[in-house]
């Protein structure tokens, strides 16, 4: 069976449209987790994924009467794009089928390879079926993103060319999963050519069907995917990547959005380019995989499958990728309502970088703050900060793993404080550097009472912080004094209409 998809492999007519993308180290992952992590750039191709390579060498295959009919597929994007490249290529008709959720950016670039599309469905599944349809109806031969052994030996020209760049048999090879058809081409590849070198297939946790196929012996159909990684959301695995799989694949890697969010960060450190959650998906698998197992001193292939990346996504990436490398921690703690508590608070959490700070006045005994701290990595400082938390008195939540705190409580602290009387609001801004934020605490000092506070750390030169102080009337000239002389950059907003809508 694997033989005969060398043969396929070999004979594949990709190379018309596809380019032989680059096998590079990625040197700072490498130093970082102490092995040689290869990275095979299939964001490179001209439709920044490696679909175009299955697509191709299926179409090339129509007979003439096929290609007078024309072609359907289904598809969340890349798929789309490949067929679309295709078709183009050979002067062929296609219509794209295309769930509704499908990114914007992938809508538009099937539409400037000039097929046409229709978007159906919420799912992949829905408008898998609905192309099916089309197929029946209109007579159009229905290209298959992942089930299809001319789909799969197209894709599993990517092993071969990690094969010739790379002579030497690596530790293993981490592919990502969606339906299976990447896994299946470069799997049965590789283990006919290279028998011990690993196959480790990754898979999003909220779509693993490729684990739940193994896990029961045969194909299940989830009940619901993840929407994150669009490009491997698929509810049930394919049935000929599955019948490859359970020959080849030597293990299965889940892994979560932050963690998949940590390895979109890790290629554009190593790369300065933006993968797609479903092309950082190996990526964050190896890693998971190297640190479960210990590993050290291996050489390890990983596949950046697409770039199709909608630049607005990148805030929820960025917001999200700290988390997944384990650099940030997200808690609630209990302090003293009290002027200069904030200040002993930062002080217990010593010179860790404070990643941000948020809180309302609430009550007159006690504070509820929510606080983001930079962490090198490493448990057993989350441990010893907490420890350290304990020992000063504070009763502490960590909420680094509340999937409800990090998507909206966070965006949360805040509201309306009537009883918080007097209060003034400033928004000030102060050079951006370690301890910046215990410095402006310090300047405040003791002698106001601060009922509201507001600090993101986004990397920016300069934070940004916004303060609610309470100050009678009687102070008011002190008060005006007091912020003259703290020497930094501010803006009185007491009469912002945001203030008197959302927070007064």
């Amino acid at each position: 069976m694997l033989t005969g998809y060398v043969e396929k492999i070999l004979k594949a007519r990709v190379y018309d449209v596809a380019i032989e993308t680059p096998l590079d180290l990625m040197p700072r992952l490498s130093k970082r987790m102490d092995n040689q992590i290869l990275i095979k750039r299939e964001d490179l191709q001209s439709v920044f994924s490696f679909k175009l390579r299955g697509a191709y060498n299926r179409m090339s295959h129509l007979t003439e009467a096929e290609r007078k009919q024309g072609v359907v597929a289904a598809s969340a994007g890349n798929h789309a794009q490949g067929v679309a490249l295709a078709a183009s290529k050979m002067g062929i008709s296609a219509i794209i089928v295309m769930p509704i959720t499908t990114p914007p950016i992938k809508v538009e670039a099937v539409r400037m390879l000039g097929a046409d599309i229709t978007l159906h469905g919420n799912s992949y599944d829905e408008a898998f079926d609905y192309a099916k349809q089309v197929s029946a109806d209109e007579g159009r031969v229905f290209i298959h993103p992942y089930d299809d052994p001319l789909v799969i030996a197209g894709q599993g020209t990517i092993a071969m060319e990690i094969m010739r760049q790379h002579p030497d048999p690596v530790y293993a090879v981490f592919i990502p999963v969606g339906g299976g058809g990447l896994l299946g081409g470069m799997a049965a590849y590789i283990k006919a050519i290279w028998p011990e070198i690993k196959i480790i297939a990754v898979e999003p946790a909220d779509a693993a069907s490729l684990k739940a196929a193994l896990d029961a012996g045969e194909r299940v159909k989830l009940d619901q995917v993840g929407l994150f990684a669009d490009g491997t959301a698929v509810r049930q695995v394919g049935e000929e990547p599955f019948r490859i799989a359970q020959k080849t694949v030597d293990h299965v890697v889940t892994v979560e959005t932050d963690e998949i969010c940590a390895a979109i960060m890790d290629v554009f450190d190593d790369t300065r380019s933006i993968a797609e959650p479903s092309g950082a998906l190996s990526i964050a698998g190896a890693k998971k995989y190297i640190q479960q197992n210990g590993l050290h001193d291996k050489t390890m292939v990983v596949i950046n499958s697409g770039a199709n990346m909608n630049f607005d996504r990148l805030r929820h990436v960025a917001e999200r990728a700290e988390i997944g490398e384990r650099r940030e921690v997200l808690f609630a703690a209990t302090i003293d309502e009290q002027p200069g508590s904030f200040q002993r608070f930062c002080k217990t959490l010593a010179d860790r970088g404070i990643t941000e700070f948020n809180y309302r006045y609430a009550d007159k005994q006690q504070a509820q703050v929510f606080v983001g701290v930079r962490m090198s990595g490493r448990e057993e400082e989350r441990q010893i900060l907490f420890e350290n938390l304990t020992h000063a008195g504070y009763q502490w939540i960590d909420f680094t793993d509340n999937e409800m705190a990090k998507l909206h409580v966070r965006y949360m602290v805040g509201g309306h404080a009537p009883q918080a009387e007097n209060e003034r609001l400033i928004r000030f801004e102060f050079p951006e550097r370690p301890g910046a934020l215990l410095r402006f605490l310090t300047h405040i000092g003791q002698r106001w009472n601060i009922s509201l506070f507001h600090y993101r750390n986004h990397g920016a030169a300069y934070g940004r912080v916004l303060v609610g102080i309470q100050v009678a009337p009687e102070f008011n000239e002190e008060f005006q004094a007091f912020l003259d002389n703290l020497g930094y950059v501010h803006w009185l907003e007491t009469d912002n209409p945001a203030y008197d809508l959302f927070l007064k």
